[in-house]
C-alpha cells in the first residue's frame, strides 16, 4: 500500500487532520527516529484535538450567542457594581447544568446582564453542553409563526433541547395568553433536564405582576417550575450617581470613535 493511497482513504474517512499530520512526517526526516507507537500516537492526539475544537466552534455557532465574545474572565468587577464574585465563578464551572438548576440576572438596562449570562453560555460551550441564546420577544415570534406554519413542535424542540437555554429581555413586556401558554409549555419541557439563564430588569418577585398575576392563571405554574432552584444575581450600582453603562465599558474608546 502506498502512502497516497492510505492519505487519501484517511480523507475519505474524513481524518483530514490525521491525514495532514501524517503527510507532514512523512517530509520530516526526523520523525523516521521516532517509534511506530509515538508517532501513531501524535496523529491521533492531532485528529483528537482537531474534532474537539471544530465541535466547539459548532457549538458556539449554533448558539446564537448576542455577544459571542464575552468571557468569565472579563467580567468587571471593578465598575462600580455589586457583583458577587464567588458565585459568578462557582457557576462558571457549569455545575449548574448538571444539577438542572437556574440562573436569574437581574438589573437595569445597560449593567451587563447580557454580557454575563453569554460568559456563561460560552463556558457551558467549552465543556460541550449545548446552548442557545435568544431574546424573549423573538422567541415569542418563533413560536407563534411555527403555530401557524405548522411547524409548532419542531421550534419548541429548538428551545427545549438545549441543556443550555438564555432568554433575554425576560418578561420586559407582559406575554398575552396565548404567549403564556408557550411560555409554561417550554419551562415545563425543561423542567429536571436542563438549566436555564433568564435576563431581566425586573427583579424576580416583580415576575408574577408581569406574567398577569392574580389575573393570570399561569403565573404561578410558570414560577413554580423556575424559582425553586434557582442561583439570583441581581446587579446593582454601589454609588447609582455614578452609575456607567456597561456598554459604555466595554464599547469602542471615544478616541477612536471620533
Amino acid at each position: 500500500m502506498t502512502n497516497q493511497s492510505t492519505i487519501d482513504k484517511l480523507i475519505e474517512m474524513r481524518l483530514t487532520a490525521m491525514s495532514n499530520s501524517f503527510r507532514n512526517q512523512l517530509t520530516d526526516a526526523k520523525m523516521k527516529e521516532v517509534p511506530f507507537e509515538d508517532r501513531f500516537g501524535m496523529l491521533v492526539d492531532i485528529e483528537y484535538s482537531s474534532r474537539k475544537n471544530n465541535r466547539l466552534k459548532r457549538l458556539i455557532r449554533n448558539a446564537d450567542f448576542d455577544q459571542p465574545d464575552a468571557s468569565v474572565m472579563d467580567i468587571d468587577y471593578t465598575s462600580g457594581r455589586k457583583l458577587n464574585k464567588q458565585l459568578i465563578t462557582r457557576l462558571a464551572t457549569c455545575e449548574y447544568i448538571t444539577e438542572y438548576r437556574n440562573i436569574f440576572i437581574t438589573g437595569a438596562t445597560g449593567s451587563g446582564k447580557t454580557y454575563m449570562a453569554c460568559a456563561f453560555g460560552m463556558e457551558a460551550c467549552k465543556q460541550y453542553y449545548t446552548a442557545k441564546y435568544v431574546r424573549l420577544p423573538d422567541l415569542l415570534i418563533d413560536l407563534e409563526m411555527a403555530r401557524n406554519e405548522g411547524t409548532y413542535k419542531k421550534v419548541m424542540a429548538k428551545y427545549a433541547n438545549p441543556l443550555l437555554l438564555i432568554i433575554d429581555e425576560w418578561l420586559l413586556l407582559k406575554p398575552n395568553e396565548n404567549e403564556r401558554k408557550d411560555i409554561f409549555e417550554l419551562l415545563h419541557r425543561r423542567r429536571k433536564k436542563s438549566s436555564t439563564i433568564f435576563c431581566s430588569q425586573y427583579r424576580a418577585d416583580g415576575w408574577y405582576e408581569q406574567l398577569g398575576g392574580n389575573d393570570g392563571p399561569l403565573a404561578d405554574a410558570i414560577l413554580d417550575r423556575i424559582v425553586h432552584d434557582a442561583y439570583k444575581i441581581n446587579i446593582e450600582s454601589i454609588d447609582p450617581s455614578r452609575d456607567i453603562s456597561m456598554r459604555e465599558v466595554y464599547g469602542l474608546d471615544k478616541i477612536l470613535s471620533e
